[in-house]
């Protein structure tokens, strides 16, 4: 269950744990999520993360979106009590200007996940390995070999800096509140989810037909491309704004673009 924000109700989550446990199930893990796939909603990590060491399982932190927005101070408030949980991953190809695939992962204990994934044949013995000096990352994953994504990462961190990282993702988060605020003055659109990133979330006031006939027009028009989905019966449509290149000038077209076809559309 989720609350008034789409983001997980940790009181559902409690109850939920329980009801597993009276038919003799064992609950593992609990995810939560920075920045959920359709509304880049936030769970309420620090209570999650009490529940799970309460329950003696597993927490994850699912920050693939939302984490690379942690390069900002202003809105690390939103991962509190992340340090308490037992992994966390982010995707820099997501949001931090990096080629796909780049995933960053933390773990609280290394040893546990070496334990569960760790093979030693023969043939994959050697002194270094097994002194405990090096970080044998085959241990890590299925597969025993990896590409070297950290040189990618590395690149963008060497070339924009923290700094550069957080005025491009500020200017995004910025560009995506004056489009939410445009949507809210609007006579035949509104908001479906708070803006907590870069993603604004709207829906046509008319209902479903209304806003996937909106969603075609505007995806009717060169060089603009949204996406849609569902919250519950409830149809909406999706503004990204993560490009290195994207201007204001960008979502100043796209919203003339939403404000002809949305106004046509309701008269």
């Amino acid at each position: 269950d989720v609350d008034e924000n789409w983001s997980l109700d940790p009181e559902a989550l409690r109850a939920a744990l329980a009801a597993d446990r009276d038919v003799g199930l064992t609950p593992l893990i609990v995810t939560s999520v920075l920045g959920t796939t359709g509304t880049a909603a936030v769970d309420p990590i620090a209570a999650i993360s009490q529940i799970a060491s309460d329950e003696g399982i597993w927490h994850h932190v699912d920050a693939a979106y939302g984490g690379s927005a942690m390069v900002c101070p202003e809105l690390r408030h939103l991962q509190e009590g992340a340090a308490s949980a037992d992994s966390y991953t982010f995707n820099p190809h997501k949001w931090m200007f990096t080629n796909f695939d780049c995933n960053v992962l933390y773990v609280a204990d290394r040893a546990s996940l070496i334990d569960a994934m760790s093979i030693t044949p023969p043939y994959l013995r050697n002194a270094a390995s097994e002194s405990g000096r090096v970080i044998d990352y085959r241990d890590w994953q299925v597969p025993l070999g990896r590409r070297f994504r950290a040189l990618k990462l590395w690149w963008v961190l060497r070339s924009y800096g923290a700094e550069g990282i957080r005025h491009h993702l500020r200017e995004h988060i910025r560009l995506a509140g004056t489009v939410a605020a445009r949507i809210e003055q609007h006579d035949h659109l509104a908001l479906t989810a708070p803006v907590s990133f870069g993603l604004v979330c709207f829906r046509h006031r008319s209902g479903n037909e209304a806003t996937n006939a909106l969603l075609d027009a505007i995806n009717s028009v060169p060089n603009v491309y949204l996406t849609g989905s569902n919250l519950g019966s409830e149809r909406f449509i999706r503004v990204s704004i993560g490009s290195t290149w994207t201007t204001a000038e960008d979502v100043d077209r796209l919203w003339s673009i939403i404000d002809r076809a949305a106004s046509s559309d309701g008269e």
